[in-house]
C-alpha cells in the first residue's frame, strides 16, 4: 500500500451473499448504461439484513480498534444476543430513521516526513453502517471513475499507478507536474462534496447519512487533560470506512475535466495518474497554460489547496532529477553495464528505505529483549516480506541487499545485548549463518 493511506475496506466478493452480489451488479450495469441516471431509492438496500451482515463480516475481517464508545468487536460477539442482536438493532434503527452517527475518536499516526496525520476512528456500529453504504454506492460511482484513478478502488493498486507512470515516461512524457495537496481529507468542502454525490444519488435518506458522518463530533484526548469534542465544517475524517469513496468521488471531477474534449489531455497531450490525493501530470512540456489549468481547477473550482513548497515541475530525463511517488523513485539512469544508453530505473525511494530501517531498528531495540529470539526473527520476516512485496516492482535488488545487511547487523547487536554474558552462535558458525538456520529470510 501507499505509505500514507486512510482506512480502506476492499470488498471481498466471497463475503457477499448471492442476492447482494446480484444487486451490486445491477447497480453497476444501470450506472454504465445511463451516465446521467440519478439513483433515488437506495436507502432500503443499505438497511437490508443481508447487506448489514456482509458489512459486519468486512468490519470483522478488517479488525481495528474500538471507537470513542469503547466497544470492541469482541465485546459485540460476547454480548447478550451477540452479533445477531447487534445487527438487528442497527436494522431497526435504520428502518425507523432513528439511527444517529456517533462521535469519532481522533488519533495521530506518524507520516514519512515525521509529521503527524490525524485519523478519525468511528465506533464499530458506525463502521458497519458505513460499510453497508459503501457496498451499495461503490458500484454506482465505479461506473463513472476514470482509468487514471487508482487509489482505494477494487482491482486497482498503487502498483497499477506506478506502472502507468513508467509507461508514460517511456513514451516521452517526461515533463512532470508533481502535485502535493495540503491536508486533502481535512479540507474537502462539505457542500461541494454533497453536490458531487447528488450527481448520481438523490435519495435524501442516503444523503442524510453521509451528512451525519461528515458532521460527526470529533473527540480528541490529550494526556492529562479531559477530552475535547468539536465538529468539523469541512473534510471527511481519515479512518472512516466511507472516506476513501467520498474522497475519490470529489477528485473524480478533476479527472473528468482533465480528460474532457477541451481539457489538457486533448490540447497538451497530457496524462494524469492519480492515487487518492497524490497525483502527477505528465506531458512533453509543462507550460504556463497547463500549470494554470491545474491550479485553477484544484484551488479555484474544487476549493482545495496546493502545497507550493512540495509541488514541483521537473524534467525527469535531466541528470540528478528524481520523481518520487508512492514510496518509489523514478530515475533516468546510465546503463549499469557501461553501454552508451539510459534506462528508467524504478527503486524504493530514500525515504522509504529510511522508514524501513527505522522500523527494523525499533523491532530489534532493547525493549524487545524479553522476546525469544525465534519470535523476534518471525516478526522481522513478516515485516520484510510485506515490505518486499510492495517494493517488488522495477529494480529493487540494491535496496533489498541493503535491507538484508541492515537487519543482520541489527539482529547481531540485539542478540549480543540479550544478557550480561552475551549471546553466541554455535561454535564454528557465524551469526549470519546461525540466523539463517533459525529461519531469517533473505530478500
Amino acid at each position: 500500500m501507499t505509505e500514507e493511506a486512510t482506512e480502506y475496506y476492499r470488498i471481498d466478493d466471497r463475503l457477499l451473499p448471492p442476492k447482494l452480489a446480484a444487486l451490486r451488479q445491477k447497480l453497476s450495469q444501470k450506472a454504465k448504461q445511463e451516465k446521467r441516471f440519478r439513483f433515488y431509492s437506495l436507502y432500503g438496500h443499505i438497511g437490508r439484513a443481508d447487506t448489514l451482515l456482509a458489512a459486519w463480516k468486512h468490519v470483522r475481517a478488517n479488525g481495528g480498534k474500538e471507537g470513542p464508545d469503547g466497544v470492541t468487536i469482541e465485546d459485540i460477539e460476547q454480548s447478550q444476543g451477540g452479533v445477531e442482536a447487534f445487527l438487528a438493532d442497527i436494522e431497526r434503527s435504520l428502518k425507523d430513521r432513528t439511527y444517529r452517527a456517533g462521535k469519532v475518536r481522533r488519533v495521530y499516526i506518524q507520516k514519512v516526513n515525521g509529521k503527524l496525520r490525524p485519523l478519525g476512528i468511528p465506533s464499530v456500529r458506525d463502521r458497519v453502517v458505513q460499510t453497508a453504504t459503501v457496498l451499495i454506492l461503490e458500484p454506482i460511482f465505479e461506473a463513472d471513475f476514470k482509468d487514471c484513478s487508482h487509489g482505494f478502488r477494487p482491482e486497482r493498486s498503487a502498483h497499477d499507478a506506478l506502472k502507468a507512470i513508467g509507461q508514460e515516461l517511456r513514451q516521452g512524457r517526461c515533463a512532470v507536474y508533481d502535485a502535493d495537496l495540503a491536508g486533502y481529507f481535512d479540507s474537502i468542502p462539505h457542500d461541494k462534496l454533497i453536490a458531487c454525490v447528488q450527481m448520481r444519488v438523490t435519495d435524501r435518506s442516503v444523503l442524510k447519512l453521509i451528512r451525519m458522518w461528515l458532521k460527526a463530533p470529533v473527540e480528541e484526548t490529550e494526556k492529562g487533560k479531559p477530552p475535547t469534542v468539536k465538529r468539523n465544517d469541512k473534510g471527511t475524517p481519515q479512518g472512516g470506512v466511507i472516506s476513501p469513496l467520498l474522497a475519490n468521488i470529489y477528485l473524480h471531477w478533476f479527472d473528468a475535466v482533465f480528460y474532457r474534449k477541451d481539457g489538457p489531455a486533448r490540447w497538451a497531450k497530457a496524462k494524469l495518474v492519480r492515487y487518492a490525493d497524490d497525483f502527477v501530470v505528465l506531458a512533453r512540456y509543462i507550460g504556463p497554460q497547463l500549470e494554470a489549468f491545474i491550479e485553477a481547477k484544484i484551488e479555484g473550482w474544487l476549493g482545495l489547496k496546493i502545497n507550493r513548497d512540495k509541488t514541483r515541475i521537473l524534467d525527469a530525463r535531466e541528470p540528478g532529477q528524481t520523481l518520487d511517488f508512492l514510496g518509489y523513485s523514478f530515475r533516468y539512469d546510465r546503463d549499469l553495464g557501461g553501454r552508451p544508453c539510459r534506462y528508467w530505473n524504478l527503486t524504493p525511494s530514500r525515504k522509504a528505505l529510511q522508514r524501513e530501517r527505522d522500523r527494523l531498528r525499533e523491532m530489534t531495540g532493547p525493549e524487545q529483549c524479553f522476546k525469544p529470539l525465534p519470535t523476534v526473527i518471525d516478526e522481522l520476516n513478516m515485516q520484510m516480506r510485506g515490505w518486499a512485496n510492495y517494493f517488488s516492482l522495477g529494480y529493487p535488488r540494491v535496496a533489498f541487499r541493503h535491507v538484508n545487511g541492515y537487519v543482520r547487523q541489527r539482529l547481531t547487536r540485539h542478540a549480543k545485548r540479550r544478557s550480561q554474558r552475551g549471546y553466541w552462535p554455535p561454535e564454528g558458525m557465524s551469526y549470519y549463518a546461525h540466523f539463517k538456520n533459525m529461519g531469517l529470510i533473505y530478500l
